[in-house]
């Protein structure tokens, strides 16, 4: 038989109590139990990490043992650069090149910043493009696209190559230096490099008879021609102007003639500036006609 409960015993609640309760809904709580899995072990990691570099001499000999393995990695041949390459690049820009990035050759390549060297090359007046990149082998190999010279432009400050897009490439000493590039004048020149191109592509009828053209005022050209002529061409629509010299030119003979200048400023009114010689004679030639001689 089963014994009997005395009165005085108290009856056991099968329920939890109220803080085991509260602890298995937190256990049921996907960010609570991840806390308990990977925070509270990272937490102890790092403070244990904490407490280990809390010690200077500790710290000393970690970093000392990490500059170590660097050196021992870098200083393997694989990434070791012992020679630059120049492709692309005339003799004279090559070593302009060499002498602005002066690499202290060999080094590696943790050292070399190619983004840095590739903007310093950019920089440089001659160089339109450049690509950089390490080839095997230990090189150091540099692609570069050179500006090519369309012009020799005369400005206060000397003779400056431009190419076509009026980028200054190099100075000169002399115009005989590059007697085969058209030359332009006066201040401003260089900003208008296309307009002035193709007033040069317009006179090639008269190109042997062509020494340059001059921006006057910065706002317009004059086509200078051997023998001290200037064709004075217009602010708007110079070609235009230039063309129709060229068209009188073609049927008079206008530029043989004792003329120091045309006059194309007022379009519809071109006029002509004679030679002191030629202008004496029409004087002559008028005053016979006129009978006062």
């Amino acid at each position: 038989m089963w014994p009997l409960r005395r009165p005085s015993d108290p009856r056991r609640d099968p329920a939890p109590s109220r803080w085991a309760y509260r602890m298995q809904r937190l256990m049921l709580t996907p960010a609570f139990r991840l806390t308990l899995r990977a925070g509270l072990p990272a937490a102890a990691v790092v403070a244990a990490g904490a407490l280990w570099l809390g010690d200077a001499e500790r710290r000393a000999h970690l970093l000392g043992y990490v500059a170590e393995a660097r050196a021992a990695i870098e200083s393997r041949p694989e990434f070791r650069v012992e020679l630059m390459a120049i492709d692309g690049a005339s003799a004279d820009l090559a070593e302009e090149i060499r002498a602005t990035l002066a690499l202290d050759l060999p080094t590696t390549s943790f050292d070399l910043d190619l983004d840095a060297l590739r903007e310093t090359v950019a920089a440089l007046a001659p160089v339109e493009s450049v690509s950089l990149r390490i080839r095997p082998g230990g090189v150091l190999q540099l692609e570069v696209t050179e500006r090519v010279p369309a012009l020799v432009w005369r400005s206060a400050e000397g003779l400056h190559l431009l190419d076509a897009e009026g980028h200054a490439v190099r100075r000169i000493a002399a115009r005989t230096d590059r007697p085969d590039l058209p030359l332009i004048a006066g201040e401003g020149a260089n900003a208008h490099v296309a307009e002035a191109r193709a007033l040069l592509s317009a006179a090639r009828p008269i190109a042997p008879r062509v020494r340059g053209l001059v921006r006057v005022g910065e706002r317009r050209w004059d086509l200078v021609l051997d023998r001290g002529q200037r064709i004075m061409l217009p602010a708007e629509r110079p070609r235009r102007a230039l063309d129709r010299v060229i068209a009188m030119d073609g049927a008079q003979d206008l530029l043989a003639r004792d003329v120091t200048a045309v006059d194309m400023r007022l379009a519809g009114r071109p006029t002509l500036r004679l030679a002191p010689a030629a202008m004496e004679e029409m004087h002559r030639i008028r005053r016979i006609e006129w009978g006062e001689d």
